[in-house]
């Protein structure tokens, strides 16, 4: 015999009248050899003998063929694909949608109106069914009335972020209820919501009926807004402590977009959301460099807004984080106009220090360096020691691209002595960084490492993933040169971990990995990583893409002819030193082969009059 419970959720309710009765009852049947016993329900409390099987959503092709075996109108089209992907393929979201449209005779333009419109407000057939009541059938379940008034309000705010909620973090977002914990475990019951990657979160369909229509109105909302604005406002600075605990922006960043986003446009009179849309920005530039959505609302502020320019150096530094130069010189430049006319020196100073480091990426480096003298100029005369110091290491970098070593090492030198003892460790590692790359331009390799190294030894006890990736970088670069790839390769591996949430970190790291294998005649591992580090977005942001390129001609030039030249070459490269020399001429003969400077036809040998 199968006896089938449908819709058991109402008899199985722990909280319902007589449910032990009905529990001894339905863990009876399910011992009886005979009987083979099938329950549905929403509420995932059933006899523990049972078997459970969660009924995941629809795949996409699943969802298209019930859509249009109930639909029955039109072709396929990206409109309907679009909806249900929004409906994030919800089986019974699906069918109401196609049973409305059809009932309706709506082509797919219509559908696709009407569901901009009233979402899932339109999920409503004409025989009075819709996905609303079967929400609202759960919210009038005894279990769900026994979890308090909150619970209601609770819903609403998982319903508000389209990550959910983090399960790590509900003791400081909800400390003024004290069951949250059970409360969030219930939803997970009575399927309201589900667990995915430690987020508490729900379908589509749910978040956008539960959702609360104004955010302003919901008291519990708004109180988890200020405690993300709380969170957001502590200092970001990797030179001091407690750098760390701000890395629970890593995975809560969509969130607090998505909250930024909403509060930028119901509350944009508040200076509040705007210091905390800055306090934002920093926190991913530290930890998840990337862009960011509220990018044209900060530029369509108006000048005198007291925030802008402070959101315009912010969303400058993303910009920076991406590789973006041209698009971070800009934003300076506004955020510099506005506080010059305020008359704010030290703002004019800092944003000089930004404008000639960029300019050094941009090879403008008569430029940059007139900007961080004047910014020097400013830090002296406020008495700004670490200001100083920044603005020296930067005028080292330019002056180390501008060929003038002796004056970069001076600068650099000056800025190491300028920070006490037990200053900042950050600007101190920049020190040795910008060292080791001026080391490197003198051809002084070993004094090149041991700065490199240095840096790498303050760096390490820290998440400097920046940091740890240039110097990782730097050292791979070191050590290929001298053809020591065997301690170049950790420093390769270890560059390519520290690109963190950088994708243009990611493409310089595998464009790296191309060269090193190209140094080591391993030409279709290097091709590979050069097509790769190509593809890789973000990279076209700045020259990076060209070099890849670049790269890329070389290896399929010396894959062309590298055959002649392996014959005249490589027999004699027996040591570093020969090996080097050999990928030197390669890497020199080649490309004048390419050009047509040098003929690959081979040349008939003058005789000798002797």
């Amino acid at each position: 015999m199968v006896i089938v419970l449908d819709n058991a959720e109402s008899i199985l309710d722990p909280q319902g009248t007589n449910a032990q009765e009905m529990y001894d009852i339905v863990e009876e049947l399910g011992q009886l050899e005979t009987v083979c016993l099938c329950i549905t329900s929403r509420i995932t409390t059933i006899p523990p003998d049972c078997e459970t099987l969660n009924i995941p959503v629809l795949l996409m092709e699943a969802a298209r063929d019930t859509f249009r075996r109930i639909y029955k109108h039109g072709e396929q089209s990206d409109l309907v694909n679009n909806i249900l992907e929004r409906l994030d393929f919800h089986p019974l979201s699906i069918t109401l949608l196609a049973t409305i449209a059809h009932h309706n005779q709506w082509d797919t333009n219509r559908l696709a109106r009407e569901w901009e419109t009233r979402r899932t407000d339109v999920l409503q057939t004409e025989h009075s069914k819709s996905l609303a009541a079967t929400i609202e059938l759960s919210l009038t379940s005894p279990m769900f009335r026994e979890l308090g008034p909150d619970a209601r309000g609770l819903l609403g705010v998982v319903a508000f972020f389209p990550q959910g909620v983090d399960g790590n973090n509900i003791d400081w977002l909800f400390p003024t209820i004290s069951n949250r914990a059970n409360i969030l475990d219930k939803f997970c019951i009575l399927s309201l919501t589900y667990r995915n990657d430690g987020f508490i979160t729900m379908l589509a369909p749910l978040r956008d009926y539960l959702c609360p229509r104004d955010p302003k109105s919901s008291p519990l909302l708004c109180a988890t807004k200020e405690f993300y604005f709380t969170r957001l406002s502590a200092w970001v600075d990797p030179g001091i402590p407690g750098f760390e605990e701000a890395r629970w922006i890593m995975s809560e960043d969509v969130n607090v977009e998505h909250l930024l986003d909403i509060f930028t446009s119901i509350d944009a009179e508040s200076d509040d959301i705007w210091d905390t849309c800055a306090s934002f920005m920093e926190h991913l530039y530290w930890y998840k460099k990337r862009l960011v959505v509220l990018g044209p609302k900060i530029e369509e502020l108006q000048d005198d807004h007291p925030f802008k320019p402070r959101c315009l150096i912010e969303l400058s530094r993303l910009f920076d984080s991406v590789g973006n130069q041209m698009r971070r010189k800009q934003l300076l430049t506004r955020a510099l106009k506005l506080y010059r006319e305020r008359g704010d020196d030290k703002q004019v100073s800092e944003i000089l220090g930004f404008l000639s480091d960029t300019n050094r990426l941009l090879d403008l480096r008569k430029e940059g360096m007139q900007q961080a003298k004047e910014a020097l100029e400013i830090h002296e005369r406020r008495g700004d020691v670490a200001g100083r110091a920044r603005c020296l290491t930067t005028l080292a970098w330019l002056l180390c691209g501008d060929g003038q070593l002796d004056a970069a090492e001076n600068a650099a030198s000056c800025a190491i002595n300028l920070i006490p003892e037990k200053g900042d460790r950050f600007l101190v590692c920049q020190c040795h960084n910008v060292l080791g790359d001026i080391y490197r331009s003198k051809g002084e390799t070993k004094k090149a490492i041991h700065q490199h190294e240095t840096a790498l030894k303050i760096a390490s006890p820290f998440s400097w993933h920046h940091q740890l990736f240039y110097n990782h970088y730097s050292l791979t670069e070191l050590f290929s040169d001298e053809g020591r790839f065997d301690d170049a390769y950790p420093h390769i591996e270890q560059a390519k971990f520290h690109v963190a949430d950088s994708t243009y970190n990611l493409g310089r790291a595998i464009e790296l990995q191309a060269r090193f294998w190209y140094r080591q005649c391993r030409f279709d591992e290097a091709k590979s990583e050069a097509l790769r580090a190509a593809s890789v977005e973000n990279l076209g942001a700045a020259r990076n893409l060209e070099d890849c390129r670049e790269l890329l001609q070389l290896i399929e030039d010396t894959i062309e002819y590298g055959e002649l030249l392996e014959v005249v070459l490589f027999p004699v490269c027996t040591d570093s030193s020969f090996l080097t020399l050999g990928h030197w001429m390669m890497a020199s003969v080649v490309p004048l082969i390419s050009s047509g400077i040098l003929s690959r036809e081979p040349v008939t040998p003058t005789p000798h009059p002797l």
